[in-house]
C-alpha cells in the first residue's frame, strides 16, 4: 500500500505534471508567472483547493448522484476557492490584488475539476489527498520554474531580490504575454527531451 500511495504522489511531480505533461491549467500558468511570488501564491492556492475538494468529493462520492456530479464538483470547488479568496484578502492583500481574476478562475481550472472527476470520485480519502498533494505540488513547481525564468530574465530579480549587477539590461520581453508563451514552449521542449531519455 505504501508503494502505491507514494506512486500517487510522485506521478504529479513528473509523469502527469499538469502544465507540461497533461497540458492543463495553462491560463494561470501563462498569466500569473511574471514573478516567483505570484507563481508560488497561485500554486499554494491551487494545492489547498485541490486537496480540500478531493477530500470532500471522495467522502461524498457514494451520495452524489451520477447525473449531477459535475455540478456538485463545481459547488464544492467554488466553496474552497471562496475560502482561499477571503484568506488572501485578509492576510495577503497585495498578492490578492496581483492575482486578481485568476483566483476565482480556479473554480473552472481543468486540473482541479479533472482530479475530482477522474480520481477523487473513484477513490478513497487517503489516495485522494495524496493525489491532490502530488498534482498540486507539481503544478506549483511548474509555476515557480516558469516564474523564476521569466522574472530573472525579464526583471533581473528573483523573488524581488536583484540577481544581476546594476549594468544588466533586463530582457523585458520575458515578462510580457508573448514571453510567457516562449517560456512555456521552451519548458515543454525541455520536458519532452528529458522524457525521451
Amino acid at each position: 500500500m505504501a508503494k502505491t500511495i507514494t506512486q500517487e504522489f510522485v506521478k504529479g511531480l513528473w509523469d502527469e505534471i499538469p502544465p507540461f505533461r497533461l497540458v492543463l491549467g495553462l491560463c494561470p500558468t501563462l498569466a500569473v508567472t511574471k514573478s516567483v511570488e505570484n507563481g508560488l501564491g497561485m500554486g499554494v492556492a491551487v494545492i489547498f483547493v485541490l486537496v480540500c475538494s478531493n477530500i470532500l468529493v471522495s467522502l461524498l462520492r457514494n451520495i452524489i448522484p451520477p447525473k449531477v456530479r459535475i455540478a456538485c464538483f463545481i459547488v464544492i470547488i467554488a466553496t474552497f476557492v471562496i475560502v482561499v479568496e477571503l484568506v488572501m484578502q485578509a492576510y495577503a492583500y497585495p498578492l490578492f490584488l496581483t492575482l486578481g481574476i485568476f483566483i476565482p478562475l480556479i473554480v473552472v481550472n481543468c486540473i482541479v475539476l479533472g482530479r475530482a472527476e477522474a480520481f477523487a470520485y473513484k477513490n478513497g480519502v487517503v489516495r485522494s489527498i495524496v493525489d491532490g498533494l502530488g498534482m498540486g505540488t507539481g503544478f506549483t513547481i511548474s509555476l515557480v520554474a516558469i516564474s523564476a525564468l521569466r522574472e530573472v530574465l525579464g526583471n533581473g530579480t528573483f523573488y524581488g531580490m536583484s540577481v544581476f549587477p546594476p549594468a544588466f539590461q533586463p530582457f523585458t520581453f520575458m515578462i510580457e504575454a508573448p514571453g510567457a508563451f516562449v517560456c512555456l514552449g521552451l519548458m515543454l521542449c525541455m520536458m519532452n527531451l528529458a522524457g525521451n531519455k
